[in-house]
Order: structure tokens, then C-alpha cells, then sequence
């Protein structure tokens, strides 16, 4: 084909997404997915060797700037009850899909284990707009739902890396560089940035993507995943682009205007329409199973945590959304041929459905009011005089 045609073609469904996003207010990587989906079934679309590497760029330079986005002062402050929702928002959901896949669809191993790993996500992107149009973000309740959606995510990478990896020498040299890269990278970031950056050429952001694909590499000569270093270095560099928020700023505009629109439309290019209606009923069930596991482990914590119910739900159903690391790991299966087009579909759909419909029926039934939670934040002790946490406090009265 000719190349700029086809590129054309690419672009042009990716600018569809866009505007469709922008005139319904849906995320544009769930649009770009829907298109792609679109674009595999009706139009012909397929991928070439350019645009797989565009969409895998994609990926792990998304995947870094999820890491880079955590504020580690929320992270330290707010460590218990963002750890504990975390974990348990992940292990029960892995475990339950698992166990679905393996024992009742009969999945083989590997199939069930992906299965498990897609579904244990949530949408730190859908999450965190949801914070940011209700002002939530601006909150205790909101700082520490979107924490825990980081640890969250954080065991979803782990797992995908360490199930998944050849332990030989490369994996090795993998471990070696990924921890001299983590420990050096924070400390010698800073004086990069202010000796070299603000320049024309952006050698800051050439000197980060050097990172990066060095240790994607690493992570594929070991078997692994490229976004799990990719990740691990967005947290180690957090506290950097909390400072240089214009740098930020300029990955996530190239990130978002080029790399990932590749990215979401190949992951629904893969998805068959015929495969979701003959499976749609084991579609449904593994979005119940996720759901269900979601609210087993998380909605006893929020209770020990004393939130009040309105809260809880909402914590409870924000942290059951799914969608970039759960295509993340579903396009690594099929990808790596641990599952075929029909599983992937499977699990891609639930991916999809988890991002709408928790979001809809927390935002349209449990959302709290953010005058009343910075109301009940701000009350003084009468021991110190200070303002306590969600957790040290006794619920108070809603207003």
C-alpha cells in the first residue's frame, strides 16, 4: 500500500475519535478503541511493522506517564488506606477471573492467567477525569481513591512481568539495569533538566525516551513487558515532573497526539464483532466476576476505614473501572499467543464495559458532595488543634 495513504487513514480515525470524544465527553481512548474496532471489522484496517512499533511507543510512554502523574506526597501520607485498597482492589478480581477462566471456561493456564491479570485493573485515566471535572481531586477521599488506583495498577504490571518472564541471564542484566536506572535516573534528572533543557531540540524528553526504550529492550530480551519498567521509572521521576509540570505537559501532548491514538485502535482492530455476540454471555459473567470480586475486597475496607456509604460505594465502584492496562495485558497475550482472537475479544469487551458502567452509576448515584467532605476534613481536634484524616476521624452527620 502506499505508505502515506495508509498513515492518512490511521490519522484520519484517530481524529474521528477525537472529535466523537469531545462532543460526547467520553474518554478518547475508549473512543479510539470503539473506532478501531470499527476500522478492523468494516474497513480492512491492519497493522504493518510501523504502526506496531507507533502503538507499543505508545504504550510505554503512557504507561510512564501514569507512574509520573502519582503525587508520592499523597502516596506517603495516605500510605495505609492507599495500600490496602490497592492491594486487595487487585488480588481479589486476579484471583477471581483466574479461577473463573481455569475452572469453569476451561481456559489453559496462561489464558486464564492473562484473563486475570486484564481484569484485575482500574482506569487511572477514567478515574482520574472523573476527579478532576467533580473537583474530588481537590479532596482527602479523592487523593486517596486515585492512590490506590496506582497501587492497583502497579500489581497488575508486576504480575503481567513476573508470570510472564523468561528467568535466564537476560532476566539478570533486566533486573540489574532496571535498579541502577531507578536509583540513578531521580538524582541525576534534576541537574539534566536544568543544564540541557528548555532547548529547541528537547534533548530532556530524548534523554527520557533513551530510558525508556533501553529498558523496554532489556525487558523484551528477558521476556517481560516493556511497561513494567516503563512504569517503575514514571513513580521514581514523580516527584521530578511534580516540579517541571510543563515538561510533563509536553510528553503528554506528543504521547496523546500521536503514539497512543496508534496504540487504542489497534487494540479494538483486534476485536470481533461475531466473537462478542457468540461469547456475550461469558462476557457478562466475567464482567459480574470482576465486579463482584471488586466489592467483596474493597467494601469491607471503606467500612474498616469508616467511610460512610455513599463513599464507600463510590471508592468501591471508581476502583472497579478498567480500561489502559487491561488492553495493556490482553494485547500482550495475544500478542505473545498465550490467547487467541476470541479471548482477547472476550476480555478487551469487559475491559470496555468496566470503564462505562461502574463510572455511570457511581456518578449518578453515590458521587459525594465535595462542600461536605472538605467541611468534615477541615474540622479541628480538640486534642491538637490539627485536621485529621478520613481514617482517624469518627464519621460525622451528612448534611
Amino acid at each position: 500500500m502506499n505508505t502515506w495513504l495508509e498513515a492518512a487513514t490511521w490519522i484520519g480515525l484517530a481524529l474521528a475519535a477525537g472529535l466523537i470524544s469531545v462532543r460526547t465527553g467520553i474518554s478518547v481512548a475508549m473512543v479510539e478503541i470503539m473506532v478501531g474496532v470499527i476500522g478492523g471489522n468494516y474497513l480492512g484496517l491492519e497493522v504493518n511493522t510501523w504502526v506496531n512499533f507507533l502503538a507499543g511507543l505508545g504504550a510505554i510512554v503512557l504507561t510512564f506517564l501514569a507512574g509520573a502523574e502519582v503525587d508520592p506526597a499523597v502516596l506517603k501520607s495516605k500510605f495505609k488506606e492507599s495500600v490496602s485498597l490497592g492491594v486487595v482492589g487487585f488480588l481479589f478480581p486476579f484471583l477471581g477471573a483466574f479461577a473463573y477462566a481455569y475452572y469453569v471456561a476451561g481456559w489453559n493456564l496462561h489464558a486464564a492467567q492473562i484473563g486475570g491479570i486484564a481484569l484485575s485493573t482500574t482506569s487511572v485515566a477514567i478515574v482520574y477525569a472523573v476527579m478532576v471535572e467533580t473537583g474530588l481531586n481537590e479532596t482527602e477521599l479523592g487523593q486517596i481513591i486515585l492512590a490506590a488506583c496506582f497501587i492497583n495498577d502497579l500489581g497488575t504490571v508486576l504480575a503481567l512481568g513476573v508470570l510472564f518472564a523468561n528467568y535466564d541471564y537476560w532476566m539478570l542484566v533486566f533486573i540489574a539495569a532496571t535498579a541502577v536506572v531507578l536509583f540513578l535516573m531521580p538524582k541525576i534528572t534534576p541537574a539534566f533538566q536544568e543544564r540541557f533543557g528548555g532547548q529547541v531540540s528537547q534533548i530532556e524528553v530524548k534523554y527520557i525516551l533513551f530510558a525508556l526504550l533501553l529498558l523496554g529492550g532489556l525487558a523484551g530480551k528477558a521476556n517481560s513487558e516493556a511497561v513494567l519498567p516503563a512504569y517503575l521509572l514514571g513513580l521514581a521521576l514523580a516527584g521530578f515532573f511534580q516540579r517541571e509540570k510543563e515538561l510533563l505537559q509536553r510528553m503528554r501532548a506528543a504521547a496523546f497526539a500521536f503514539l497512543t491514538p496508534f496504540y487504542f485502535l489497534k487494540a479494538g482492530l483486534f476485536v470481533s464483532l461475531p466473537a462478542v455476540v457468540s461469547s456475550f454471555v461469558l462476557i457478562v459473567i466475567l464482567l459480574l466476576v470482576k465486579m463482584a470480586s471488586k466489592f467483596i475486597g474493597i467494601w469491607p475496607l471503606t467500612r474498616l476505614f469508616r467511610y460512610k456509604h455513599r463513599e464507600g460505594m463510590y471508592t468501591t465502584l471508581l476502583m472497579c473501572t478498567g480500561l489502559t492496562f487491561g488492553t495493556i495485558s490482553s494485547l500482550f497475550g495475544l500478542s505473545h499467543h498465550y490467547i487467541n482472537q476470541q479471548q482477547y475479544t472476550i476480555l478487551v469487551t469487559v475491559v470496555i464495559a468496566s470503564g462505562v458502567i461502574p463510572t455511570i452509576i457511581a456518578q449518578a448515584f453515590f458521587r459525594p458532595r465535595v462542600e461536605v467532605l472538605k467541611a468534615r476534613e477541615t474540622v479541628p481536634t480538640v486534642e491538637t488543634g490539627g485536621i485529621v484524616s478520613i481514617s482517624e476521624r469518627r464519621p460525622l452527620p451528612e448534611k
